[in-house]
């Protein structure tokens, strides 16, 4: 769902799997979209932190 959320926003999708039941998954985001209630119940899950490292401090 979040793979289709991004599309949706225009945003650039570059999945990444080497399992091949996920990458075909991932190919079923583009026959269905979400609803706008769906699309901005995804967008209100952003709480503003990460999860991971921060990219513009990387190698800093």
């Amino acid at each position: 769902m979040v793979l289709r959320w991004h599309l949706q926003l225009g945003n650039v999708v570059i999945p990444k799997s080497a399992t091949p039941a996920r990458v075909r998954e991932n190919f079923e985001v583009f026959d269905f979209e979400l609803a706008d209630d769906d699309m901005a119940a995804v967008t209100a899950l952003d709480t503003g932190t990460r999860v991971g490292p921060n990219p513009d401090e990387l190698g800093a």
